[in-house]
């Protein structure tokens, strides 16, 4: 029986090497491993892998399809649903979605749908696959303010429509945190993230870089001087948080947003760049998110000594399994059940240690994982010549602060209800602008669902 197959393993980097070089850690399927994995799906009658991808994939019409060496037909099928499969394949957490959700998973291991995704999405890129059918144009646009997952999810599907669609994003490169905040080693960006934004444009989506929505135009005026009918906010969370801890303020204390930000977006990695990226010899990396793996992870390669000091103990680490196991075998410290009280600084005001406490775990909490306590008398101190924090982030109040109408609440996200209908007519919003930091494929679920309400409300359904 074709569940009986074990689950085809992918090739990878040799930890050793991968950890001094920028270069992607896992090599995907070739064709061969792709069709032998995809011959484990038994092809639910009821497939609980849909039910569970944000975007709705019709998962096991695309997996038949690479099982019958028909990849063509399987990058149409993905396509309909999605234009970022080399993205998705990448960075979602397929172990608690659709992968989770895998019946094969009860008794053994789920059939690895993200690599299977994976290697459709860059199939088609070699091979320059065109999947940009559309309805005529119908006459009316829509304006998008921001090119991440959500922004460019949205702007996909009322593409397709037939509404003229123009995306406005701040930064010099389209992408939004696909661009700024996943390293190349994860995801590279000329090799897939610019290409799958460039088949959002063979839609006819024009993006306009550089425009900083509340300051170069206001949605008042798109809405008003430029004739766009409906807008789109999907501008993303990069509003970094700290601890408020004393200390915070020395020299070499960043967010991982802004570390992030200088290593994807400007280069830092690359000698042949003019922006370089302190780190010093040592490096401590608050948080346990996948952000918090991604910037130690790129300390680490840019020649620091890494660790990661978390509050709760490993298992209640938020990051995905394999970006965990990957920093592990990478060489990266982790200090668990340590939580930082202050940030220990020289005369010159540069970071020379973090004072941290260690913590027991207590009773659950509202997220029902168990309450850190701190141990009394149990300080001590982590040297380091940088510390980042990567504590999560908020939606940037740019835009609520400059359109009237828009509410948010008190997390500064704004107030849209489950099909992104804003407190503002005409003004529809999803992902982390709404929900404040979270991942790429629920983001452009909350995309799509925002189109659907976009088409319903100027079609006036």
């Amino acid at each position: 029986m074709a569940n009986k197959i074990p689950r085809v393993p992918v090739r990878e980097q040799d930890p050793a090497v991968r950890a001094t070089n920028f270069e992607e850690v896992s090599y995907g399927y070739n064709a061969e491993e792709a069709m032998l994995e995809a011959s484990r799906c038994i092809q639910c009658k009821k497939p609980r892998c849909v039910e569970q991808c944000p975007v709705s994939i019709q998962i096991p019409q695309f997996i038949n399809a690479v099982n019958n060496g028909d990849f063509l037909a399987a990058a149409k099928v993905i396509a309909q649903d999605s234009l970022l499969p080399s993205v998705c394949g990448r960075v979602c957490p397929q172990e608690t979605q659709c992968e989770g959700s895998c019946i094969l998973g009860v008794k053994g291991e789920p059939v690895s749908i993200g690599k299977l995704e994976r290697f459709v999405g860059d199939w088609g890129h070699e091979n320059q696959i065109d999947l940009s059918e559309k309805a005529p144009a119908n006459g009316m646009k829509v304006a998008v303010i921001g090119s991440g997952p959500a922004g460019l999810a949205a702007a996909a599907d009322l593409a397709k429509l037939g509404y003229g669609v123009t995306i406005f994003e701040a930064l010099h490169r389209a992408g939004g945190v696909l661009e700024y905040g996943i390293p190349e080693f994860r995801l590279p960006k000329n090799a897939i993230v610019a290409k799958e934004v460039e088949n959002v444009k063979k839609l006819g989506v024009k993006i306009e870089t550089d425009v900083v929505v509340g300051r170069t135009v206001t949605i008042d005026e798109l809405m008003d001087e430029e004739g766009y009918q409906a807008v789109f906010v999907g501008s993303g969370a990069g509003l970094p948080r700290f601890m408020n801890i004393p200390g915070e303020n020395l020299n070499a204390v960043v967010s991982a947003n802004e570390f992030l930000t200088r290593a994807n977006l400007m280069k830092a990695f690359d000698s042949t760049y003019d922006t370089p990226l302190y780190v010093g010899q040592r490096v401590a990396v608050v948080g346990g998110g996948n952000v918090a793996m991604d910037a130690v992870r790129t300390a680490k390669r840019l020649g620091a000594e890494a660790s990661i000091v978390y509050r709760r103990a490993e298992k209640e680490l938020p990051a995905r399994l394999e970006e965990v196991h990957h920093a592990k075998e990478e060489g990266i410290r982790f200090e668990m059940l340590t939580n930082p009280v202050e940030v220990i600084g020289d005369a010159d005001g540069w970071v020379t240690a973090l004072r941290c406490v260690r913590m027991e775990l207590g009773e659950p909490d509202a997220s029902g994982r168990r309450r850190p306590v701190e141990v009394p008398g149990s300080e001590f101190d982590i040297p380091c010549d940088v510390a980042i924090m990567a504590l999560g982030t908020s939606p940037n109040p740019l835009i609520s602060t400059t359109t009237e109408g828009l509410e948010t609440n008190r997390w500064g996200g704004l107030i849209a209800d489950e099909s992104g209908v804003t407190t503002r007519p005409g003004v529809f919003a999803g992902g982390d602008a709404v929900t404040g930091a979270a991942t790429v494929i629920l983001a452009m679920g909350a995309g799509r669902t925002a189109a659907k309400a976009i088409d319903a409300y100027l079609q006036g359904k």
